[in-house]
């Protein structure tokens, strides 16, 4: 080894300190729920490298095709309570924020009113707080006629204010023409 040049090992120690010092600032963050949606899409507040202006608007459509379970909230609901306490956190007005979600296959189910789920399911929708509170926030939620069809869910036994498309496919398509993009996640 010539002096002064640092072995692969030394390069790839430094690396791991480096990704791991990284690792512990990263997971040490707190994460909570709120301000816009209390008990729902916990965050932690981030320092970013290009923090938003305030300025900016959102118009974001995501997609949830499976049932969350009978023991809590689906997880693809969960998602915009997140992104709302997500926004709201970094400065953006939640007036800047329009949210859909389009409801598909079987997680149609977790779009039951109270006395629908207790039927199917003999116990209590544990999607009704969230849902709620997303309807508090003017997010439109909309299901795909098509698996309603298919899995026998009649529009008299969804919530109030869940819309029905002709599918999922449709209510995508007309949420892009309308400027929405489509969350990845």
């Amino acid at each position: 080894m010539r002096p002064g040049i640092p072995t692969l090992t030394m390069i790839c120690r430094s690396a791991l300190a480096l990704l791991a010092g990284f690792a512990m600032s990263v997971n040490a963050a707190e994460f909570s729920t709120g301000p816009v949606i209390e008990g729902y899409g916990p965050v932690a507040n981030i320092k970013q490298t290009r923090p938003l202006s305030g300025q900016e608007s959102f118009k974001v459509a995501f997609d949830a095709a499976e049932a969350g379970g009978q023991e809590k909230a689906n997880r693809k609901f969960e998602s915009l309570a997140r992104f709302l306490n997500m926004q709201a956190r970094a400065g953006i007005d939640p007036k800047q924020i329009q949210l859909a979600l389009v409801v598909h296959g079987k997680a149609g189910f977790d779009l039951l009113n109270e006395a629908a789920y207790k039927e199917k399911f003999g116990g209590v929708n544990p999607n009704a707080p969230l849902l709620a509170k997303l309807a508090e926030n003017n997010v439109r939620v909309i299901i795909c006629g098509q698996s309603a069809a298919y899995h026998e869910i009649d529009a008299e036994d969804l919530f109030p204010n869940v819309e029905v498309a002709l599918s999922a496919m449709t209510a995508h398509a007309l949420l892009q023409q309308q400027g929405y993009t489509v969350n990845p996640f």
